[in-house]
């Protein structure tokens, strides 16, 4: 299921659907409003900001530690990972690969903004304990 892995910016794990528009959030902000939406980009740009803040995850093929996206996402609290050299968009054919595996609009994927890793389908968070010593 693991379609490539980036740089973990922000954020933990993130399941949620495909977006690649603005038109696209809305659309499914409207049909399903309780389901994560992870917006693919090949890299962002300040014009961005918008759809980054509609969205509630942020993947892109481009991109590191002091990219616009990882600054504008860690700023917004967004999960995010960036720089997946495996992943290829086409933004204006609304779809991405991953490891030859294609992503359409409204595709369960996942992302981890701490590990980097982008994957397929829906993925049950675990939730993590960490005890320090006193």
């Amino acid at each position: 299921n693991i379609l490539g892995k980036g740089i973990g910016v922000s954020g933990s794990a993130l399941s949620g659907l495909a977006v690649f528009t603005e038109e696209n959030i809305l659309q499914l902000r409207l049909e399903q409003p309780d389901v994560s939406l992870i917006l693919i980009r090949q890299d962002t740009v300040p014009e961005d900001i918008r759809e980054i803040s509609m969205a509630d995850g942020l993947l892109t093929a481009r991109g590191g530690q002091t990219s616009h996206a990882s600054v504008v996402a860690t700023r917004l609290e967004k999960t995010c990972v960036v720089g997946c050299r495996d992943l290829q968009v086409f933004e204006s054919g609304e779809y991405a690969q991953g490891n030859g595996v294609r992503i359409s609009f409204g595709d369960p994927i996942a992302i981890d903004g701490r590990s980097g890793l982008f994957l397929k389908g829906v993925h049950e968070a675990r939730e993590e304990v960490h005890i320090l010593p006193l």
